[in-house]
C-alpha cells in the first residue's frame, strides 16, 4: 500500500525533480517505508515525465521497491494496492515466457502490462492505482481498480497533466492557487459528499472508478472497462445452493486477503459484517487474530460488548478504544487536510483513531466495508422497493401538505420515520438516491444557498441501470458507483493511510459482486431481514446475540454534542464574521437550524456537521472563490 504522484509537463523544466519530490513528500504518510523518483524526456524533447512513491511495505518486504522498470526497459510503474491473483497471473504469464526477479505483485503487474497492454486491468483482481511510462510507445498510462478502492486526481492545464493518490501532492507542485467549484459546492449540500470526477478544487477530477486513462501526443482520453454488474440485464441461471455458494466466496475473499509479510489484524465493529470478517480470517490462521474496536462514552451508541463477544468466541488479541467529544473536536482539522475534503461522516474521526492504535502493532486490517451495498443492508433498501407504490397512493399535493407537516413535527426518536417519509415521496430517481443518505432535498439546499451558485446536470451514470432490474438493485447500483467509491470507499483509504496502515476489504471482492448480482433480490432481503444470505452464511458460526441484533451502524453522538460539549465550538466557527457559510448560505436558514437543533425540537445533525466540515475545510485550504 503507497501514494503515487506524478506528471507530463511541456518542454523541461530544471525544476521537475524537486516539484516531483515536494508532491511525494506531501503524502509521506501514505508510505513512510521507503520513495523513489522516475524522470524522462519523451522521444521529441517535448515533455518532461516524472513518476513518483512513497511505498507501505507489504508484500516482497527486500526486493518490492519502486519505481520498477522491466527487464528489457522501456515501460516503468509505480502502483499503489494490492493484485490478489497475483500468483496466478504470474503462472499464466511464466507459460507465456515471462521471467520474474521478485516475489512481488507489483511486477506481475509490469509484465501483465507488457503482455496484454491496456486491457490488463480487466485481468486483475484486487484494488489498484497506477501509473506507468512505456517508453517505446511515448505512452502514460493511469488505472483505477474497478469499485475506486484506491483514488487517483487529476489536472490538465495549458497541456500538463499533474495526478496523485490525494489532492494534496497535485496542489504541492505549486504553480496555482486553487479555487472552490461552485457546482461541487451544490453538490455537496445535497450527497454530503461530491460525486465523481468532480471535487471541490475547481480544475481537479477523480480517475472514474473501473477506468484508465491514457496519455499520447499530448492528449488524455479515458475509458472505463468496469461497471458495477447491477447494470446490465440480470443473469439469474439457477444455483442450486446459493448459501453454501456465497460462504466459499467470501471464505475466499477473505483468505486471499490475508496474503501479507508484516502483521495484520482487522476492525471489530461488534456488528455483522465485521464480525463474518473475523470469524473467517479465524479459520485461516494458526494465531490468534488482532481486533480493534472503538466506542463512545455514552452507552446507547457503543458497541464495544458486542465486539468483545466477538473477540472472545474468537479468541483474539483484542484492543479497545474509547472517545469523547473532545477527540472529534481536537482531530476534525486534522482528517479535513487527509481527505482534501470535508469529512462525509462523522464516524471517520473514531475510525482513523483506531487506526492510529492498530498501527502501533500491525501494518494492514481486514474491514467489513461494503456489505450494505453489495447485500441490502441498510432500510433504504427495504423501503425503496415501496416508493413507486406510495407515490401512486399518495399525490404528491397530499404529502406536501398533510403527511409532510406531520411527520415534521415528530419528535427526534422517530428519526428513521423522518429520513424515509422524505426520502419516499421525492418522484427524481436521482433525488431520492442522495436523500436516503443525505442532508438536503434540491430545493432545501436552493433555500439554504445564497447567491445561486452554479448547478451542473446530474450525471447519469450512477443511475444507468438495465430497465429489467429491481427497485432493489437500482439502488444497489448507485450505492456501488457513487456512495461507496465516493464516501465510504474514499474514506477507508485516507483515514487509513493517514495512519500508514492498509484496509483491504473483502466484500469489495468483484467476483463476489458477480455472484451476488446473479441472485434474485430474496437472498438480500425476505420479509424484514436484510443481508439475509449472510445471516444464513452465519447462522452456524457467528453467536445468535450477533445475528439477531438489529443493525445500529456506527452511529457518534454528534446530535447530542452538538447540543453539549460541542456546541460552543459550532458556533465558533459558524457565527465568525469571515465564515464561508455565512458569506455562501441564507443566515436566517443557518440561524434557524441551530436554534432549532439546540433547542432539540429538530435534529438537524447532519446539516450542522456539513456547515462544520465546510468551515474547517475553508480555512485549511483557503481556496479563492
Amino acid at each position: 500500500m503507497c501514494g503515487v504522484a506524478g506528471f507530463i509537463l511541456p518542454g523541461q523544466p530544471r525544476d521537475a525533480g524537486q516539484r516531483l519530490k515536494a508532491m511525494t513528500d506531501r503524502i509521506r504518510h501514505r508510505g513512510p517505508d521507503g520513495e523513489g523518483f522516475f524522470l524522462q524526456s519523451s522521444a521529441d524533447g517535448r515533455y518532461a515525465i516524472g513518476l513518483g512513491h512513497r511505498r507501505l511495505a507489504i508484500i516482497d518486504l527486500a526486493t518490492g521497491d519502486q519505481p520498477i522498470t522491466h527487464q528489457s526497459g522501456g515501460v516503468t510503474l509505480v502502483f499503489n494496492g494490492e493484485i490478489y491473483n497475483f500468483r496466478e497471473l504470474r503462472a499464466e504469464l511464466e507459460t507465456k515466457g515471462h521471467r520474474f526477479r521478485t516475489t512481488s505483485d507489483t511486477e506481475v503487474l509490469l509484465e501483465a502490462y507488457v503482455e496484454w497492454g491496456p486491457r490488463c486491468v480487466e485481468r486483475f483482481r484486487g484494488m489498484f492505482v497506477f501509473a506507468l511510462w512505456d517508453d517505446k510507445h511515448q505512452r502514460l498510462m493511469l488505472a483505477r481498480d474497478h469499485f475506486g478502492k484506491k483514488p487517483l486526481f487529476i489536472q490538465e492545464s495549458s497541456g500538463k497533466v499533474l495526478f496523485g493518490s490525494e489532492i494534496k501532492a497535485i496542489l504541492s507542485f505549486g504553480d496555482a492557487t486553487p479555487s472552490l467549484d461552485r457546482a461541487s459546492l451544490a453538490d455537496y449540500f445535497v450527497y454530503r459528499y461530491v460525486p465523481a470526477p468532480h471535487t471541490l478544487f475547481a480544475g481537479i477530477r477523480k480517475l472514474m472508478p473501473g477506468s484508465y486513462a491514457v496519455w499520447e501526443k499530448g492528449h488524455l482520453t479515458e475509458t472505463a472497462f468496469y461497471h458495477p454488474p447491477y447494470g446490465d440485464a440480470p443473469d439469474l441461471a439457477a444455483i442450486s445452493d446459493p448459501v453454501a455458494a456465497f460462504a466459499d466466496k467470501l471464505d475466499e475473499a477473505v483468505r486471499i486477503r490475508m496474503v501479507s509479510d508484516v502483521p495484520f489484524g482487522a476492525f471489530l465493529s461488534g456488528g455483522l459484517d465485521s464480525s463474518a470478517i473475523v470469524a473467517l480470517m479465524s479459520r485461516h490462521s494458526a494465531q490468534p487474530i488482532n481486533t480493534f474496536a472503538v466506542g463512545f462514552r455514552e452507552a446507547r451508541y457503543s458497541e464495544l460488548s458486542y465486539a468483545a463477544t466477538v473477540a472472545r468466541q474468537f479468541n483474539t488479541n483484542h484492543t479497545e478504544l474509547t472517545i469523547a467529544a473532545d477527540d472529534l473536536m481536537q482531530h476534525l482539522p486534522l482528517l479535513i487536510d487527509h481527505q482534501d475534503a470535508p469529512v462525509a461522516e462523522a464516524s471517520n474521526i473514531p475510525i482513523y483513531l483506531i487506526s492510529r492504535e492498530a498501527a502501533k502493532s500491525v501494518k494492514m486490517v481486514l474491514t467489513g466495508e461494503g456489505s450494505d451495498e453489495l447485500l441490502g443492508g441498510y432500510p433504504k433498501h427495504s423501503a425503496e422497493r415501496y416508493a413507486a407504490i406510495y407515490q401512486r397512493l399518495v399525490p404528491a399535493c397530499a404529502h406536501d401538505r398533510v403527511v409532510a407537516p406531520l411527520i415534521s413535527a415528530l419528535p427526534y426518536r422517530f428519526r428513521r420515520i423522518k429520513i424515509l417519509a422524505a426520502s419516499i415521496a421525492l418522484r427524481d430517481p436521482a433525488e431520492r438516491m442522495a436523500r436516503w443518505m443525505g442532508a438536503l432535498t434540491y430545493g432545501e439546499r436552493d433555500q439554504l444557498l445564497s447567491g445561486v451558485p452554479e448547478r451542473r446536470p446530474v450525471d447519469p451514470d450512477p443511475f444507468r441501470v438495465d430497465g429489467r432490474r429491481s427497485a432493489l438493485e437500482r439502488v444497489l447500483y448507485f450505492d456501488q458507483t457513487s456512495w461507496l467509491p465516493d464516501n465510504l470507499l474514499e474514506r477507508g483509504d485516507r483515514i487509513t493511510m493517514a495512519a500508514s496502515i492498509e484496509a483491504r476489504m473483502p466484500f469489495m471482492d468483484i467476483d463476489l459482486a458477480r455472484f451476488m448480482s446473479r441472485l434474485p433480490d430474496k437472498w438480500r432481503i425476505r420479509g424484514l431481514t436484510r443481508k439475509y444470505i449472510l445471516r444464513r452464511a452465519m447462522e452456524n458460526i457467528l453467536p445468535r446475540a450477533i445475528l439477531e441484533r438489529p443493525k445500529v451502524g456506527f452511529r457518534v453522538p454528534i446530535n447530542e454534542w452538538f447540543r453539549g460539549p460541542m456546541r460552543g465550538f459550532v458556533r465558533e466557527l459558524i457565527d465568525a464574521p469571515a465564515s464561508l457559510t455565512r458569506t455562501l448560505c441564507d443566515r436566517a436558514t443557518i440561524d434557524r437550524t441551530l436554534t432549532e437543533h439546540e433547542s432539540g425540537r429538530q435534529n438537524h445533525e447532519k446539516l450542522i456537521w456539513i456547515l462544520v466540515n465546510l468551515e474547517l475545510f475553508q480555512r485549511q485550504f483557503r481556496l479563492s472563490y
